[in-house]
């Protein structure tokens, strides 16, 4: 078994866009900017968007952070869309979710200009994605399939089972994984919690990629011997031996599934931090387009 390690990858990766930025200021231009706005005070929220913070400095990229109040209308946070959509000095921007009940996440996505939508959940982007056209990758997908290129992982006519189906993950990786490209031409099974058969359906998979939101649903016996597992969930759970009190969770039994496993991502460390990194590599593209 061998760790897909996101952490060393994402740090590669921002090493190169480190380069190009530099390369950017020393002819005379300013450099990339990425804002995000923040409603409400959750936790995790909160600590996601002050890390892009830090991955914005790291690479050079000019960042703004817009927090919001919790009990901010609908209104007005898309005031705020619109204005981040027509200041030029922005480049991309991301509204952090989930958002407070009070909004519908729908309406704000459908307010992002597509070309600032470096988080990529714009229909305009998702329909581009399934086309094959330019566009930007959700971060996620984009951070999985990096993760599968750095590491050499043969996925051309391999059987990728993608249990999840949302917009965001699911979909799109599955998307992906069919394409005719490397990594890819795989041949792709969208699965989810009303699939029959899941266990047998997992077990069939060389490549399996879960985004589920249940934790630790993935256990050994769904699991084929040198499978290559990819976690993309991440659930805090209450822990009393933790100094936090908490502890990060996977939707894989990571214990219980690693030594059967060629390859696999661990909750902290996986798919997170390549997840980041694309969000930086969106942020850089949209710069370069305009």
């Amino acid at each position: 078994m061998q760790l897909l390690d996101g952490t060393a990858c994402s740090q590669q990766i921002r090493q190169e866009i480190a380069v190009e930025v530099k390369a950017i200021v020393a002819a005379g231009k300013r450099p990339p900017h990425l804002a995000a706005v923040l409603v409400g005070d959750d936790g995790a929220s909160q600590n996601y968007v002050k890390m892009k913070v830090r991955d914005c400095e790291e690479v050079g990229f000019g960042s703004t952070t817009i927090r919001m109040d919790a009990s901010s209308t609908e209104t007005e946070l898309l005031a705020k869309v619109e204005k981040l959509n027509r200041d030029e000095a922005i480049d991309g921007f991301i509204v952090q979710l989930p958002l407070p009940p009070q909004i519908n996440e729908n309406n704000v996505i459908l307010a992002i200009n597509p070309k600032k939508d470096v988080d990529g959940f714009c229909p305009a982007n998702i329909g581009n994605l399934s086309l094959g056209l330019p566009t930007f990758v959700s971060a996620t997908p984009n951070g999985i399939m990096e993760l599968l290129k750095r590491y050499n992982i043969e996925t051309e006519g391999k059987h990728c089972v993608v249990l999840g189906r949302s917009n965001i993950v699911g979909t799109p990786i599955a998307v992906l994984m069919s394409r005719d490209t490397n990594p890819g031409n795989a041949t792709v099974t969208l699965a989810h919690s009303r699939t029959k058969n899941l266990k047998e359906l997992c077990v069939s998979a060389d490549i399996l990629i879960v985004a589920i939101g249940k934790t630790e649903f993935v256990t050994a016996e769904m699991v084929k011997e040198g499978a290559v597992v990819i976690d993309v969930g991440q659930t805090r759970v209450p822990d009393s031996t933790r100094k936090s009190g908490f502890r990060n969770v996977g939707d894989v039994d990571f214990e219980l599934v690693k030594n059967k496993c060629s390859f696999i991502t661990f909750v902290t460390g996986g798919v997170g931090p390549m997840t980041r990194a694309s969000l930086l590599q969106n942020t850089l593209k949209a710069y370069q387009r305009r």
